[in-house]
């Protein structure tokens, strides 16, 4: 019976906030206000103040708010552990084997620390003559005549 008298209160002192703003020529700042003050009175009409106060002055709505509360809070924790450990541990064990066995290939030799690649001699191209690497250059040079 109060929570809907003070309900009530607020829209009724909303609407007249809203008419004063009206009478000063805000036409849309009244009508926002106007709108969250009818809000109140809606809540009143539905049933849903009722409701809401019976829910907040009993024990069992609010054991059961708790463990709503408690169940989500357990579920994020879980979430970001999983997101984090990535598993059991079998299966970080094996996310770890599966990497090291992957990181060198299986004919590489060592990794060089130095940022230098180094070829072994097999693997390096051949030496061209030195008149065949000019020879482009000289027929560039000869078509334009120099």
């Amino acid at each position: 019976m109060i929570a809907e008298t003070v309900c009530s209160a607020v829209s009724v002192a909303g609407l007249g906030i809203a008419a004063v703003t009206a009478y000063r020529k805000r036409f849309l700042v009244a009508a926002r206000i106007a709108a969250y003050s009818l809000v109140p009175i809606g809540l009143v009409m539905t049933g849903a103040v009722g409701w809401l106060a019976d829910t907040a002055f009993s024990p069992t709505a609010w054991a059961g708010f708790v463990v709503l509360g408690g169940a989500w809070l357990l579920f994020m924790v879980t979430r970001a552990l999983e997101r984090r450990g990535g598993g059991t541990r079998k299966e970080r064990k094996a996310a770890k084997a599966a990497a090291e066995a992957q990181a060198v290939a299986p004919a590489a030799s060592a990794p060089s620390l130095g940022g230098q690649t180094t070829r072994p001699a097999a693997a390096r191209p051949a030496a061209k003559p030195a008149s065949e690497d000019f020879s482009d250059v000289e027929a560039i040079l000869k078509k334009h005549g120099i």
